[in-house]
C-alpha cells in the first residue's frame, strides 16, 4: 500500500464536517502544524477536537478556534488561550474538560481495542456525574470510556515511507496512543526517509497503525511561554 501523499492538504481532503479528530503534542510541543493549517484553508467545520490542549491565541488549535471550525474541544489544559474562555464563556464552545491521565489513558486504551477502564481521578467531583463508580478493596472509582477518533493527526521528527515513525523526547506525550486510537491516521514527519534507514529499536508506531504520511515544511515550534533565568 502506497502511504505517501504530497501534503498535508491531500492528507486531510477527506475531512468531512462533523468529524471527530485528534491532533497529537503536548502543549505547542510536537503539534501536526502543517496538518492544523490545511485545516484551516479547507473550512471544514462542526470539529471535535480530542487534545491535551486548545492551542494558544495565533498558533496550534488556537487557529481553528479563531474560525469557529471546532464545535466541541475534549482536552486537560487550556489555559493559555484567550479565544477559548470567551467562547466558552459565551456557551460558544462545547468543552469536555478531563484529567490528563485519564483522557492519556481513554485515548491508550482506544488504541488497544479496550472498552473501558476504571480510575480514581475524579471521583467524588463534578467529573463523576452519570459515570458508572465501584469500589475495588477500600477505594472508589470511576468507570471511563475508551476515547476513538475518525482521523488521528499527529507530527514525527522521522518516518519512513511504510509509515514506521519516531518521535522526540515530549513529543511522544500523546502523539503515541493517538496514532494507534484513529480509525484513519495521518503523520507529518520532519524527514521522511527509505525502509530500513530507521532503527528497528527506536520505533516509536509501528507501520501498520500509519494511514498517510507526508514529509512537512516549515516549522515554528513555538513555546507557549519562554522563561529565563538570569
Amino acid at each position: 500500500m502506497n502511504k505517501i501523499v504530497a501534503n498535508a492538504d491531500e492528507a486531510i481532503a477527506d475531512i468531512p464536517n462533523g468529524a471527530t479528530l485528534m491532533l497529537g503534542g503536548f502543549g505547542l510541543c510536537g503539534i501536526p502544524e502543517n496538518c492544523i493549517a490545511a485545516l484551516v484553508r479547507k473550512g471544514v467545520g462542526n470539529l471535535t477536537c480530542i487534545s491535551n490542549n486548545a492551542g494558544v491565541d495565533d498558533f496550534g488549535l488556537g487557529l481553528l478556534l479563531k474560525t469557529r471550525q471546532i464545535k466541541k474541544m475534549m482536552s486537560s489544559y487550556v489555559g493559555e488561550n484567550a479565544e477559548f474562555e470567551r467562547q466558552l464563556l459565551l456557551g460558544e464552545l462545547e468543552v469536555d474538560l478531563i484529567p490528563q491521565g485519564t483522557l492519556a489513558t481513554r485515548i491508550a486504551m482506544a488504541g488497544m481495542g479496550i472498552p473501558a477502564f476504571f480510575t480514581p481521578a475524579g471521583f467524588g467531583t463534578e467529573i463523576a456525574e452519570g459515570k458508572e463508580t465501584r469500589r475495588f478493596g477500600e477505594k472508589d472509582y470511576l468507570m471511563e470510556l475508551a476515547l476513538p477518533a475518525d482521523f488521528a493527526i499527529v507530527k514525527a521528527w522521522k518516518g519512513d515511507r511504510m509509515g514506521n515513525l519516531v518521535f522526540r523526547k515530549t513529543t511522544r506525550n500523546f502523539s503515541t496512543s493517538m496514532a494507534r486510537a484513529g480509525n484513519v491516521t495521518i503523520a507529518e514527519v520532519e524527514e521522511l526517509v527509505e525502509p530500513g534507514q530507521l532503527d528497528p529499536d527506536e520505533i516509536h508506531v509501528p507501520g501498520i497503525y500509519v494511514h498517510r504520511i507526508f514529509q512537512g515544511h516549515d516549522y515554528e515550534k513555538r513555546i507557549e511561554r519562554k522563561t529565563v533565568k538570569i
